[in-house]
């Protein structure tokens, strides 16, 4: 915390937001000052906010109105200063029943469900990045002879993502032999992406398989080829008309830019990219079994998502990262509220996905 947040600061800044979050109105000394009994005039209360100002935790949209946050400001409340409220019995309920009764559907039905429930639940948009190849765990091979000199390899992964490539050998192959290939393929290479399959796994298979070199070669290039395509990803989005629920956007060109940065698949990208992200909500940790990444306004990439908020997690199976999820809203979103409805919704997320795969092996 800084040195300049005195406690009285701290107590109106907090007043500021808890208002601005509620009712989306700049908000002025007397308004504090009436509300929310911090013991001060609002001639002391006017003179700390002027204080705030030039600290950059709130700001003026004119000479004559009140103050709103700052983004500098809901990071401050974010991280330090914010109280989560407990998950309602109702929500926990409906996120639990909804994902027992999609608990026999795949991996991409779940997500699309999990997309819906999610945006219901917190009432602002929800999207969510789906799997790529290239990040997918491989869960089976299957070689399939096509004739004599062609064989099918069908990889499947973790995930549900089906890939069908033709490879090409210089000689025959009997079936039995192929048989010999598969099993030695899912014995080495279940459970890895391609990024794991490096000198010393192919070794290894080269130990297993002498006297097939040509072959595996071939396979191997095969399954590097298919696994290493550009990102074929998809964006789920829903509750995109919940946003109008939030006074601002009564603003056209504010809604227009919204809606762009929706039908964007590459805005969206940016916005779940967690690869280089530092503002993790440190407090948390405690809280949720997985990390919840908080972005706000300026923190976003995206040149449409500067008056936005997006709160995000990693859903996976065992550990393994599959994609990411988030909500997107103003920011002056209900933080203390969205926050642990993302953190119980990821976990059951997870579980959910699990079970489905751990059925299926």
């Amino acid at each position: 915390m800084s040195n300049d947040m005195s406690e009285r600061k701290i107590k109106i800044l907090e007043a500021i937001i808890k208002d601005y979050i509620s009712f989306g109105e700049p908000v002025g000394s007397r308004t504090i000052a009436k509300k929310y009994d911090l013991g001060i005039s609002s001639a002391t209360i006017r003179n700390e906010m002027s204080d705030l100002e030039e600290l950059g935790y709130i700001e003026q949209l004119h000479t004559s109105s009140g103050r709103k946050p700052s983004d500098k400001g809901y990071r401050l409340y974010v991280d330090k200063l914010m109280q989560l409220q407990n998950l309602s019995l109702e929500d926990e309920l409906k996120i639990k029943s909804e994902f027992l009764n999609h608990a026999i559907f795949e991996v991409n039905k779940v997500l699309k469900n999990a997309t819906l429930l999610l945006s219901e639940l917190t009432n602002l948009t929800c999207i969510l990045k789906t799997p790529s190849v290239r990040t997918s765990y491989i869960k089976t091979i299957k070689l399939i002879p096509i004739d004599g000199n062609s064989i099918l390899a069908v990889i499947v992964t973790e995930n549900g993502l089906i890939t069908n490539n033709m490879i090409r050998v210089g000689r025959k192959i009997e079936d039995e032999i192929l048989e010999k290939l598969s099993f030695v393929l899912n014995k080495r290479l279940r459970g890895l992406t391609i990024d794991h399959i490096n000198l010393r796994v192919i070794g290894q298979l080269k130990e297993d398989l002498q006297g097939y070199e040509d072959i595996l070669e071939a396979i191997i290039s095969t399954l590097y080829d298919a696994l290493t395509k550009e990102d074929n990803s998809e964006i789920y989005f829903e509750g995109t008309k919940n946003i109008f629920n939030y006074s601002e956007y009564n603003d056209v060109e504010k809604a227009k830019q919204f809606l762009s940065l929706i039908d964007n698949k590459a805005m969206l990208t940016e916005l779940l990219d967690m690869t280089n992200d530092k503002v993790i909500i440190n407090n948390l940790s405690t809280n949720f079994d997985k990390e919840i990444i908080i972005k706000i306004g300026g923190e976003n990439i995206a040149e449409y998502a500067k008056d936005c908020s997006v709160v995000s997690a990693i859903y996976s199976i065992d550990n393994k990262p599959l994609g990411t999820i988030g909500i997107i809203g103003p920011t002056r979103m209900e933080y203390s509220k969205v926050i642990p409805v993302v953190g119980e919704f990821i976990k059951l997320l997870n579980q959910s996905i699990s079970n489905i795969y751990k059925d299926d092996r």
